[in-house]
């Protein structure tokens, strides 16, 4: 029976995070399963500025510091050998996956 999976996926490292694509593309591929994606939906942009002087004398400088956010989503119409293989794909630390089934 074929379900209905939606994988979103979120990084700071864009290149782990495309690896990690291809290989969900190649599981994909391998079953033989219809696949749409990868998705790359909008990059969020976190800014800081910080204080450089920790004292209050002096000009005021500032570093500008910015972490990025790429995001992918990837929707798969997987059957349950596919959904397995899935499970156990490694994923990096710093590449965070939320798995939706319908």
């Amino acid at each position: 029976m074929a379900q209905s999976a939606r994988i979103k996926l979120t990084s700071i490292n864009l290149r782990k995070l495309e690896e990690v694509c291809v290989e969900i593309m190649g599981i994909g591929k391998k079953t033989g399963v219809k696949i749409k994606g990868p998705i790359p939906l909008p990059v969020k942009k976190l800014h800081i500025a910080t204080r450089k002087s920790p004292c209050g004398s002096g000009t005021e400088t500032y570093e500008k510091w910015e972490m990025r956010m790429h995001r992918r989503l990837i929707d798969i119409n997987a059957d349950d050998k596919a959904i397995r293989q899935l499970m156990r794909l490694k994923i990096p630390d710093d590449v965070y996956i939320e798995l939706l089934l319908k």
